[in-house]
């Protein structure tokens, strides 16, 4: 079989990675979405590097926006085959899918509203019907099982550790007697988060491994830190009378906040203040991690016979509405809100930032990684202005990196994982930033790894 890299190659977002078997069938491993500059978005999105039809099955190694959220795109143009994910992550994709799907229509309609007399109508990159068309291919798996992906080509999911449902993928080709395996992390977590379970070894034995990198030139602070960390973030933004506001992925980065402030609160260290998650998504995705506890570690599993709750907060309030949404834009005092996108591309996030960079009482509390080109980005690294709804904004708000909240492996726990499962052949980074890519390769050698390699766009290898 080969393998041809096109998505996060050299930078972070848009995984998508293309295996064509000796038989010649199509198989995805991801169908990320590109998240960036708009203009160069739209382009990377939308054109795609093959025909859709040509696609005989994909294989999602989990449900953030990053991995998926272009599946919309291929059906729109075509796309009709089996899309195999674990059975969280077919309940999140679906989740996920058609938020995106509103979200792209509501900012077309949005800058429409903006246009300047003889400007093109903005479109949306797709609509809640592609997101259907996308969601009725999934096909649920399970971890730690043999399925056919395509005749003559079988794949295996293990725990990921990364957000809940996440998988590496281990896919192998028998011909005759030959027999050829190919790994991909997908997105490792970090070991001993709450919650979730730790990622698992793939099994052994493959030709070629595709890693991340999103880490590779750094560490993370210990788990233990965090909360502290934390509460020091709470109590100096309220002590001036600010808003703590909190871009945090629907999927995991939500769910680990909050049980974070439930910690907190346990052990009366949480500030009485309200708590308010603006996201309807991160609440659905909250639903849908409490109906697998299967993925939940000894830690979590604990706290469910104590008291059965794992994010009950005093204070916290779920925002549903627009309305209520836009109700906290005019609330006055002291309060934390968290919301969706991630990255500052999209969503509700928006709107906080655009009534609260200029504030300086207010903290913007960055719990994860942001790539290049994104709003995120943009206020990690402390910009003058910051450009929301196209509007040129003075950032005054105090801005807090707590990176040890990341989903993300750092650079020795990557390593760690992948001197359990070194494979035979090359070693491949991706899903990292160029720096950072380079950073890990060099890493990775001076521990013993002999061929590390990182792929160029289109690049082909043959296992």
């Amino acid at each position: 079989m080969k393998i041809r890299f096109h998505g996060a190659v050299r930078t972070v977002t848009g995984s998508l990675h293309i295996v064509e078997t000796s038989r010649g069938e199509i198989v995805l491993m991801d169908c990320g979405l590109f998240q960036g500059r708009r203009a160069e978005s739209r382009e990377r999105n939308t054109k795609l590097p093959l025909d859709p039809t040509r696609v005989k099955a994909i294989v999602l190694s989990h449900a953030h926006i990053d991995h998926i959220g272009n599946l919309p795109t291929w059906a729109a143009q075509g796309l009709k085959c089996p899309i195999y994910a674990t059975g969280a992550t077919v309940d999140l994709t679906g989740l996920m899918l058609r938020d995106s799907a509103k979200i792209q229509e509501f900012d077309a309609r949005h800058l429409n509203q903006r246009l300047r007399i003889g400007e093109p109508e903005i479109k949306p990159l797709y609509t809640l019907q592609h997101a259907e068309a996308a969601i009725a291919c999934l096909r649920g798996r399970n971890y730690r099982e043999w399925f056919e992906v395509v005749p003559g080509l079988r794949a295996y999911y293990t725990d990921a550790g990364h957000i809940l449902g996440s998988a590496t993928i281990t896919l192998e080709e028998r011909n005759g007697a030959s027999v050829k395996r190919l790994a991909f992390t997908g997105d490792l977590g970090r070991p001993n988060s709450p919650i979730l379970k730790d990622a698992e070894p793939f099994p052994a034995g493959s030709d070629v491994v595709l890693s991340e990198s999103t880490y590779g030139d750094r560490e993370h602070p210990p788990q233990a830190e965090l909360p502290e960390e934390l509460r020091k973030v709470l109590y100096q933004t309220i002590a001036r009378g600010g808003k703590v506001i909190i871009p945090a992925f629907a999927v995991g980065r939500t769910q680990a906040i909050m049980y974070a402030l439930r910690e907190l609160q346990k052990k009366g260290k949480l500030p009485e203040v309200p708590v308010y998650v603006d996201s309807p998504l991160a609440t659905g995705a909250t639903e849908i991690v409490s109906r697998h506890p299967e993925c939940y570690d000894a830690g979590a599993n604990k706290v469910l016979d104590d008291d059965g709750m794992l994010f009950a907060i005093d204070g916290f309030v779920a925002t549903r509405s627009t309305e209520a949404s836009r109700a906290l834009n005019e609330k006055k005092g002291p309060f934390v809100v968290i919301a969706a996108s991630g990255m500052c591309e999209a969503g509700r996030i928006l709107h906080h930032l655009a009534h609260g960079v200029a504030d300086p009482r207010n903290t913007i509390l960055i719990c994860g990684f942001q790539a290049e080109h994104t709003l995120g980005r943009k206020l990690v690294d402390r910009s003058d202005k910051v450009r929301v709804f196209g509007q040129e904004l003075p950032l005054r708000a105090e801005v807090v990196v707590l990176n040890g909240f990341s989903a993300h492996a750092g650079r020795t726990e990557m390593t760690t994982f992948l001197n359990t499962c070194r494979p035979q052949g090359p070693l491949y980074l991706v899903h990292g930033d160029e720096a950072r890519s380079t950073a890990f390769q060099s890493h990775l050698k001076s521990n013993g790894f002999p061929d590390v390699r990182i792929p160029t766009v289109g690049e082909e290898f043959k296992v």
